[in-house]
C-alpha cells in the first residue's frame, strides 16, 4: 500500500504547504494529495491559496506524485481552463500528476452567482471530463454540449501522456459514475462497500485512493482539542457539506457538533498504533493508497512519528 500526505489548503499558507511537502518527502511519504478550495470550511482554518499556483511550486521543491483531492471542474473554473492547468501541472511534475475531480461544494463553487445545482444535475455535468480529455488530445476543439461550450481551443503545452483522472464519490450514483468514467477512485471513508461498488461499476482493478485526518500532539486530548478548534465542520452531517455556502454557515452548523464527534473523525495524539489501525481500515476496505492530513501546528511531529514508527512497520 502506498502511504501519502494530504496538504490541507484550507489551513496552511503556501509557504507552509511547500515546507510540508519537503518534510513529507524526507520522512518517507510516497505521494501527495492537495485540496482545492476557494474558502476554508471555517474561519479558524484561516487559509485558501489558489491550488494551481501551489501545485506549480510543489514541482520545484519535491518529486512526489501529486493528486488534486479534489478539484471541481464544473462551475467556478471552466473545464477548458482546468484542462490547461492540469496539463501544465503534469509537465512541471514530469508526469507525476493525477487530476482528482468531484462534484464540489457550494462553499467554493457558488462565488460567481450561479445557482447551485441539485445532485443529479451536478453528476450530469460529468460532461466536463469529456471536455478535458478531448482537449488533451492536442487538436483544436469545438464542443457544444448541454453544459459547456468550447470554440477553437487547443492546448499546446501538454505532457507526453495525459494525466489520469480519478473521480470522487460517496453516494451510490456518484460512485457508479466514478466507475464508468474514472481512471481511479477517491474517497475519505474506509468503506469496503464503496470500493466494491466502484469496481463493479467499471472501475475494475483501477487505483483507489483514501484519506483521513490526524491531529498530532503530545496527548490524545490535546490533539482532540486542536481538531475541534480547527475542524468542527468534520461533525456536520449529511448533505450540509455540499450545500452550505460560506464559512459563516459552517460555523453556525458546527455549534451543534459535540467535541467527541470530531474526535471520532480524527486520529489524535502521537500513538503510532492508532495511525496504523486507521491505515489498516483502509487496507481492509480495499484501498491501494492512503493519505494522512495533519491539523494544527505540529506537522513536523507527525512526520517524525511516521518516519520513526509508522512507515517502517508498514514496510
Amino acid at each position: 500500500m502506498k502511504i501519502g500526505y494530504f496538504l490541507s489548503s484550507e489551513e496552511y499558507t503556501p509557504a507552509e504547504l511547500l515546507a510540508q511537502a519537503r518534510g513529507a518527502e524526507q520522512a518517507g511519504f510516497e505521494a501527495l494529495w492537495i485540496s482545492d478550495h476557494y474558502h476554508p470550511w471555517v474561519d479558524a482554518q484561516g487559509q485558501s491559496p489558489f491550488v494551481w499556483s501551489t501545485i506549480g511550486a510543489l514541482s520545484q521543491v519535491c518529486r512526489l506524485p501529486v493528486t488534486t483531492a479534489v478539484t471541481c471542474p464544473t462551475m467556478r473554473i471552466h473545464p477548458a481552463v482546468i484542462a490547461q492547468a492540469a496539463a501544465t501541472s503534469a509537465v512541471l511534475h514530469e508526469g507525476r500528476f493525477v487530476l482528482g475531480v468531484g462534484t464540489g461544494e457550494a462553499l467554493n463553487e457558488h462565488i460567481l452567482g450561479d445557482a447551485w445545482p441539485q445532485t443529479d444535475v451536478r453528476l450530469e455535468m460529468d460532461e466536463a471530463v469529456e471536455v478535458i480529455r478531448e482537449l488533451w488530445r492536442g487538436e483544436f476543439v469545438n464542443h457544444h454540449g448541454k453544459h459547456y461550450t468550447v470554440e477553437h481551443a487547443r492546448i499546446y503545452t501538454r505532457p507526453d501522456t495525459p494525466p489520469p483522472i480519478y473521480v470522487s464519490g460517496f453516494g451510490p450514483k456518484s460512485i457508479e459514475l466514478a466507475g464508468r468514467i474514472g481512471d481511479g477512485y477517491v474517497s475519505t471513508m474506509p468503506d469496503a462497500d464503496m470500493v466494491r461498488r466502484f469496481r463493479e461499476s467499471g472501475g475494475g482493478d483501477k487505483p483507489c485512493q483514501g484519506g483521513f485526518k490526524a491531529a498530532y500532539a503530545d496527548t490524545a486530548d490535546e490533539g482532540a482539542r486542536i481538531a475541534y478548534e480547527r475542524w468542527p465542520n468534520a461533525g456536520v452531517p449529511g448533505e450540509l457539506s455540499q450545500v452550505l455556502p460560506s464559512p459563516r454557515h459552517f460555523e453556525q452548523a458546527a455549534e451543534l457538533v459535540r467535541p467527541e464527534q470530531v474526535r471520532e473523525a480524527f486520529v489524535c495524539g502521537r500513538d503510532a498504533d492508532a495511525h496504523l489501525d486507521m491505515i489498516g481500515k483502509y487496507a481492509e476496505a480495499g484501498f491501494d493508497e492512503v493519505y494522512v492530513a495533519n491539523t494544527g501546528p505540529h506537522w513536523q511531529g507527525l512526520f517524525d512519528l511516521y518516519q520513526r514508527e509508522v512507515l517502517p512497520r508498514l514496510r
